[in-house]
């Protein structure tokens, strides 16, 4: 199959690199499903790209019945499904370790990583069941899958899982032709991720301005990983700053 024939579902795509990675994959011929927990912006992301190969849903990923509504109409619009890439997330407001209450906690916990599990069992049941069968998941990881920052323990924490949602599905999708990869990114320039070019902490205490990326540099990156043949696999990719505190960091 062709990008013109296939479909991609792209979850947080409202705003930065989920925004980013949807108008690339548009650009590249898909018909992008994009999905978010607000309609507006994905929408005016809709509106951006210029073709009529967007469909905005909005969606909780966090939500078990809402990623179920999702997935029934993706089936019901195009009756496949080629590409997820996992990428709602969000972060809980600063505070040292012992001072997280349990509600932030668990919002973190349950976009991050409750809704990437939904999503990917969704794409699963649909890429297992359709003709031609199989597909390619990617997870969105970040840095924060293999480092910390100061106080970040809800959001490293779901960092981590997701690599190992990564391995699991790769080893189960065997069977399906489902590839799944994880893309692990550092500091691209999104609206979130803006103060790291003002100071951030650091491990050792000191409040440092980091170097930063464009977020398109990642879309190009998921693009490329999304129209490889489904007999390769890009397991782990790391796309950063080069200039950036990772290697090294600490």
């Amino acid at each position: 199959m062709n990008s013109n024939d296939k479909v991609a579902l792209v979850t947080g795509a409202g705003t930065g690199i989920g925004k980013a990675v949807a108008l690339a994959l548009l650009r590249a011929g898909y018909h992008v499903v994009l999905t978010g927990r607000r309609i507006e912006p994905l929408q005016q992301a809709a509106r951006e790209s210029g073709t009529d190969r967007a469909l905005p849903v909005a969606t909780d990923v966090s939500r078990p019945e809402s990623v179920s509504a999702l997935f029934a109409t993706i089936k019901n619009t195009f009756g496949r499904l080629d590409v997820l890439f996992n990428n709602a997330g969000v972060n809980s407001p600063r505070a040292s370790f012992e001072d997280l209450t349990y509600e932030q906690w668990q919002n973190v916990v349950n976009i991050n990583l409750t809704g990437s599990f939904l999503c990917a069992q969704g794409a699963f049941r649909l890429m297992k069941d359709q003709l031609p069968q199989g597909g390619r998941i990617i997870n969105n990881g970040s840095i924060s899958a293999h480092a910390p920052r100061p106080d970040s323990a809800p959001y490293t924490t779901t960092k981590h899982a997701i690599t190992g949602l990564t391995k699991t599905l790769s080893l189960d999708g065997r069977k399906y032709n489902i590839a799944c990869g994880q893309i692990d990114i550092g500091n691209a320039m999104t609206e979130l991720s803006a103060r790291m070019a003002t100071g951030v902490p650091q491990a050792n205490g000191e409040i440092a301005i980091e170097p930063m990326m464009d977020a398109s540099e990642v879309a190009e990156a998921v693009v490329h990983m999304a129209a490889l043949p489904l007999s390769t696999n890009i397991q782990f990719m790391t796309i950063m700053a080069t200039k950036m505190p990772f290697v090294g960091r600490g």
